[in-house]
C-alpha cells in the first residue's frame, strides 16, 4: 500500500526525492501523512482537489481487499 502511494506522489510532483510518507496503523485502519515540497504541494492536490480525491479513491479500492480503511492526509 505505502508503495502504491509513493508511486503516484512521486509521479504527480516535479522533487520526487522530497517525498516522504508517514504510516500509522491501527486496529482497523491505516493514516498515510505524505509531505512533499512546497513547490509541489499544488500538484499533489491538483485543481479543486482532484489530484488528491483521485489519490484517495485508488487507495480506497486497493485497500478493499484487506478490509482496511485507508485515511490519506497531504501535511
Amino acid at each position: 500500500m505505502k508503495d502504491l502511494l509513493m508511486y503516484l506522489a512521486q509521479s504527480l510532483v516535479d522533487d520526487p526525492s522530497a517525498v516522504v510518507i508517514s504510516e500509522k496503523e491501527s486496529e482497523n485502519s491505516t493514516v498515510f501523512e505524505v509531505k512533499v515540497a512546497a513547490d509541489d504541494m499544488g500538484k499533489i492536490i491538483g485543481k479543486q482537489g482532484k489530484n488528491a480525491q483521485a489519490i484517495r479513491t485508488i487507495m480506497k479500492a486497493a485497500s478493499s481487499k484487506e478490509n482496511k480503511r485507508v485515511i490519506v492526509e497531504i501535511v
